[in-house]
């Protein structure tokens, strides 16, 4: 008699299709919430508890063990579905952080310019040694329809990115995001997120195969589309943040409003072929500044994206991820020359910028440190790239593994560097405060430690 329900039941093929879709839901959330539970009670951030949880359900762990049931959880109907769940994931967060950032407020004076120091320290280091990197294993590794500057411009590109939102939690959590070197090392990583984030706009339009003039038309139109979102959409939206300062309410209105502009956004730009989470960027650096209508932002949207949308993510590139194939030789050597570049370049090029604008030697290495964490925003970069085919499967595996590890030595490199006696001092001068001749630039508005811990 059951049986006969569920058959009848499961006669509705969209309902048949729900059936499956919801257990996989139910079983990436539950891996991730215990993944991301143990993480924090090894003082791991909890996005590397979520990354790891990706890489467990995937072909290398759960479909190794239990071949069956991980074809029967993720099988070929479902796939499509966490794909389409995953992008609206990412292309949400991607607006959150670029709402989060006060793009604005730092631009000029010592604080500006030192955070320019560290944004290009941290970036052009990491690029060269990743394009020396690429440009060696391309033979080996590369698409035979990828050239070999492309390919190496993208792992270039893939190193020199940084883990911004879990930066910021760092920081909020240890209450140094008012301290001098809080505030400058936000503002390095929103720099260098940002002009990583339109270095693969780029490199997607090179991409597109259509030549040269296609890859201009593309990156022409994604260059237009964001100077009418900084300009004009952001103007238009100016009386939004207004009201919300005024009255104090985010209300199913201003979601409407937000909601749409943000996935009209990430359509537009797919459409021309840059990837939905770039449009998503954009358009939450085109959201107003005031700091009520980004609390409430934040307040309405994160926790939802990341306890429901992003581990779907995280488990749509485990399954993407085979680990099996990289033992032996033949792709160790690739991979550690692809980690010691992306180490080197970002530690050490961070940490000798800071030392450079004054900063001590403990303080440099523990932004060293924390720049280097590449946390989400690595795995964003490169399932575009797989997803345009501009890697392969192994190469994409490569950089999760590289990845895993640069978030995981974050906090321990951090942790060596300064010992929670000099972390003490760096908090209590954050709270005194500033003389009234010289007042602090505005630190970056960013989501709440419980709002961003999933970065």
């Amino acid at each position: 008699m059951q049986h006969g329900i569920y058959m009848a039941a499961t006669a509705d093929k969209n309902l048949e299709l729900v059936l499956k879709v919801i257990p996989a839901i139910i079983v990436i959330m539950a891996v991730s919430a215990l993944c991301g539970r143990l993480a924090m009670l090894v003082r791991q951030p909890r996005v590397l508890g979520e990354m790891i949880a990706g890489v467990l359900l995937g072909p290398t762990f759960f479909g190794a063990l239990f071949p069956q049931a991980q074809k029967a959880v993720f099988s070929a109907e479902v796939k499509p579905i966490l794909y389409v769940l995953s992008t609206i994931g990412l292309t949400l967060f991607m607006f959150l952080v670029g709402a989060g950032l006060d793009h604005g407020s730092a631009g000029g004076g010592r604080a500006g310019r030192q955070a320019a120091t560290l944004a290009i320290s941290g970036m052009l280091p990491s690029l060269a040694l990743g394009l020396g990197a690429g440009y060696l294993l391309h033979d080996r590794l590369s698409r035979p329809d990828v050239g070999t500057l492309e390919f190496a411009f993208f792992v270039g590109g893939a190193l020199s990115i940084t883990a911004f939102p879990m930066l910021a939690r760092i920081l909020y959590e240890r209450r140094l995001q008012n301290s001098r070197l809080g505030r400058m090392t936000l503002l390095g990583a929103s720099v260098d997120d940002a002009a990583a984030w339109c270095f693969l706009a780029v490199i997607s339009a090179w991409h597109a195969g259509a030549g040269a003039m296609h890859a201009l038309r593309t990156i022409v139109l994604a260059a237009v589309f964001a100077v009418v979102m900084l300009t004009v959409v952001a103007k238009a939206l100016r009386p939004l943040g207004a009201h919300v300062e005024r009255t104090g309410t985010f209300g199913f209105d201003q979601m409407y409003l937000v909601g749409g502009i943000v996935l009209l956004a990430g359509y537009f730009t797919d459409y021309i072929g840059i990837y939905s989470v770039f449009g998503g960027f954009i358009a939450g650096l085109a959201m107003p500044r005031n700091p009520a209508f980004r609390e409430a932002l934040h307040g309405r949207m994160m926790d939802f994206v990341c306890v429901l949308l992003l581990p779907i993510f995280f488990a749509f590139s485990g399954l993407n991820t085979q680990l099996n194939g990289l033992a032996g030789w033949g792709m160790a050597l690739p991979f550690l020359l692809i980690l010691i570049a992306g180490f080197a370049g970002k530690y050490f090029g961070c940490a000798f910028a800071m030392k450079a604008v004054g900063f001590s030697w403990r303080e440099s290495y523990a932004v060293g440190g924390l720049m280097n964490a590449r946390g989400l925003m690595i795995l964003i970069f490169i399932n575009i790239g797989l997803a345009q085919g501009i890697i392969t499967q192994d190469v994409f595996s490569l950089l999760v593994l590289v990845a895993v590890i640069t978030t995981a030595a974050a906090m321990p490199l951090y942790r060596w560097a300064l010992p929670e006696r000099l972390e003490r001092r760096l908090d209590a001068a954050a709270q005194e405060p500033p003389a009234p001749a010289a007042p602090a630039p505005t630190e970056p508005t960013l989501p709440s430690p419980a709002a961003a811990g999933s970065n």
